[in-house]
């Protein structure tokens, strides 16, 4: 039995997943006067933290361990929010509206929140087990991958990823010796496209990267039989390594909500206010796979952004407020002296002309993925700043806006795109 009735009694808001989005619904209840039971449960020991850090600022040792965090301890004291932490939630009872935990302490909700995030993919290849073979996710993740820093000579980083970027830029930094193996012709190629994916080659290659393309991984060697010591590619060529990175993308996690009978395709399906087909339980974050109200289909989005806002909505739904997020996915990166923020959505591998604005050789332009309409004119789907601050906003309006715009005024910076 799964009935979906109002369940009757005190309100307890119950939170699986510790992190920024389930931080988030917490602190938005409270912001918005709510007095009820909220429980975080998250099967880390930290308290919850911004993951962004983890492969820039944080790891680079240019921002303190603190700074991760998103309240201080006391906060949760201080809010009546119950902190459940090194705990996990090992079952779902929709039928008793209960979550079992792995202790066997069982906590009953009124609605119930699954942030249950996602989690690396994992390299599938021998030797893929040896030490010194690091994969980035965690808080745990970016303190070992530093140390390895310090004790390495050479990184191997298998995957051309924003996390295999943000990391080899931070291994150069600390003036390691970086290798990155991406299987496509670019890194970023799917996302990007082959004009600004581009950019960022030209960018690593320029501080020392050794980028290949175009390359499967076939083997991690060792010589010791414990540690890792380089990389085996499909063509029979060797990358010697002390230490290799894994960013090959992430799986979301499912399970909870597979075996509660929810829908589950690319992530836990919700609509636009963030509910399953159960009105009291809602998905948020990189699980999350909802229907965006302005791109009318479904989306799951893996960023920072998307953690904090979807966190806003399902506490404003819980509340009975008809929230959505109207805006777009948005993120962001920093790597070396390069800054970008991208704002809308292109399906990965899609071959929309790519339209660019300013000083492509130094690096301070926009760029903008255009669905054209073969008259010299198009749509803008999204569009990035590359060392240009203060214009994702104009960015956005222009995109939800859906005019034509014609595409040589587009790629002059003269004009204003508010004119455009």
């Amino acid at each position: 039995m799964t009935s979906s009735a109002a369940p009757a009694g005190p309100t307890v808001v119950v939170v699986v997943g510790a992190s920024l989005a389930g931080a988030t619904v917490a602190t938005t209840l409270r912001a918005e006067g709510w007095t009820g039971r909220i429980v975080l449960v998250g099967d880390e020991e930290h308290l919850p933290y911004e993951r962004p850090p983890l492969s820039k600022a944080y790891l680079q040792g240019t921002a303190e361990r603190s700074t991760v965090f998103v309240h201080p301890a006391d906060w949760y004291d201080e809010h009546d929010v119950e902190l459940r932490l090194g705990r996990t939630v090992t079952a779902v009872d929709r039928d008793s509206r209960e979550v079992l935990l792995d202790d066997g302490e069982r906590i009953g909700w009124t609605d119930l929140v699954l942030a249950t995030g996602s989690r690396p993919r994992l390299l599938d290849v021998p030797g893929a087990g040896l030490d010194g073979v690091h994969y980035l996710r965690r808080l745990e993740d970016s303190d070992e991958l530093a140390d390895a820093f310090v004790a390495a000579d050479r990184l191997a980083i298998v995957g051309g990823g924003w996390i295999g970027l943000e990391a080899a830029a931070a291994a150069r930094g600390a003036g390691l010796e970086v290798t990155v193996l991406e299987v496509a012709e670019l890194p970023l190629l799917r996302v990007l496209g082959p004009r600004v994916a581009t950019i960022l080659a030209e960018l690593h290659r320029e501080h020392g990267v050794d980028l290949r393309t175009g390359v499967q991984v076939s083997e991690l060697l060792t010589e010791d039989g414990r540690s890792v010591s380089g990389v085996r590619l499909a063509d029979g060529s060797t990358v010697a390594a002390d230490a290799v990175l894994v960013g090959i993308g992430i799986v979301p996690n499912v399970s909870l909500a597979a075996d509660a009978g929810l829908e589950v395709d690319d992530g836990i399906v919700v609509d636009e206010h963030l509910r399953t087909a159960d009105p009291h339980v809602l998905a948020i974050g990189d699980v999350a796979d909802a229907l965006h109200p302005v791109l009318h289909r479904r989306l799951r989005v893996e960023h920072w952004a998307n953690a904090t806002r979807q966190g806003e909505v399902a506490a404003r739904t819980i509340l009975g407020i008809d929230a959505v997020d109207a805006r777009l996915p948005f993120f962001f990166t920093d790597q070396y002296d390069l800054g970008m923020e991208y704002v809308g959505h292109v399906e990965p591998g899609r071959s929309d002309e790519v339209v660019l604005r300013g000083d492509v050789a130094g690096r301070e332009l926009l760029a903008f993925w255009v669905r054209t309409d073969g008259a010299g004119s198009g749509t803008v789907l999204a569009g990035a700043t590359i060392n240009i601050w203060d214009v994702s906003e104009r960015i956005e309006a222009l995109i939800v806006s859906g005019r034509t715009v014609d595409l040589a005024r587009l790629a002059d910076p003269d004009v204003p795109l508010d004119e455009l």
